[in-house]
């Protein structure tokens, strides 16, 4: 789901910014962009929102909006600036060129001059309660995000329970006009020789076994059910969803093989068209 969260405190004497933004991934994918004072506290970013989440590409972003009160000093290293002087005058005299290596020349040279810090490190105890208001953000947007993803899944839950209804009314009509089409073909070809009632009740029962749905229906509900109460649950349920939804298409599927009937036939293409676009949304759900 995607979330955004944001908040602003005070770490090392300066003012930190941290924004946290979740889009939909299939795994818990983390990247940090921090500035050189919260090295430290990387790991422990990255266990907060490991526990805050459990999926999503999550991108967590510290700045300084005011930087922090720290002491710095400039060096100069001679070793570099004469070698750029040598390697400058070596230039000169070998092209021929005209103009002096002054002062200016030298110090634009990388690495001449540096600009070296205290080396002031960020503790967690600072970051953290500004990572935990931007973090709590996030988490009421994708709940509101989450809230509305489960009325979609609920209503393409009760058009799968819909389906299973008609199947079910429509299933007795469905096999006693396999048992009449079973007789019509075994009269035809008897052609008025006297069929064995026996052996036909006992073709009539196979029959009636091989197309019986009602296990499959069962389970279908089952499934259904399940669905239910993991998307009232508070915990995270994509992946427990993912794999309910597979099953669900395996039960569909399997009404659909044993129908034989037009009618039915049309109900189980629209309850695959509903677990399609269930499956859809899952991706972004966590």
């Amino acid at each position: 789901m995607t979330g955004f969260g944001s908040a602003e405190g005070s770490v090392l004497g300066g003012r930190l910014s941290i924004e946290i933004r979740s889009v939909n991934h299939r795994y818990f994918n983390p990247q940090l962009k921090l500035p050189f004072e919260l090295a430290g506290t990387e790991s422990q970013l990255r266990e907060r929102l490991r526990r805050l989440l459990e999926r999503g590409h999550v991108t967590l972003s510290a700045r300084w909006s005011e930087p922090p009160a720290t002491e710095s000093a400039v060096t100069v290293d001679l070793a570099r600036a004469r070698q750029v002087l040598a390697a400058a005058r070596e230039l000169k005299k070998q092209l021929k060129l005209k103009g002096e290596v002054d002062l200016a020349f030298v110090a634009r040279h990388p690495d001449v001059l540096a600009l070296e810090r205290d080396g002031a490190a960020a503790e967690w105890s600072e970051v953290e309660p500004i990572v935990e208001r931007a973090a709590q953000q996030l988490v009421a947007m994708r709940a509101r995000e989450g809230a509305t993803l489960a009325t979609e899944l609920g209503g393409r839950l009760d058009a799968l329970a819909e389906g299973a209804r008609a199947v079910e009314r429509r299933a007795p009509e469905r096999l006693a006009a396999e048992l009449a089409r079973l007789k019509k073909a075994v009269g035809e070809l008897a052609a008025g020789v006297p069929v064995d009632e026996a052996r036909l009740a006992v073709e009539v029962a196979l029959l009636a076994d091989r197309v019986d749905i009602t296990e499959e229906l069962v389970r279908l509900r089952s499934h259904l059910a399940a669905c239910r109460e993991a998307l009232a649950g508070d915990g995270a349920v994509g992946k427990q969803l993912g794999f309910l939804a597979q099953e669900l298409l395996r039960e569909v599927n399997t009404i659909g093989s044993k129908a034989n009937d037009a009618v039915i036939a049309q109900t189980v293409i629209a309850m695959k068209g509903e677990l399609e676009k269930f499956r859809e949304q899952l991706e972004n759900l966590e």
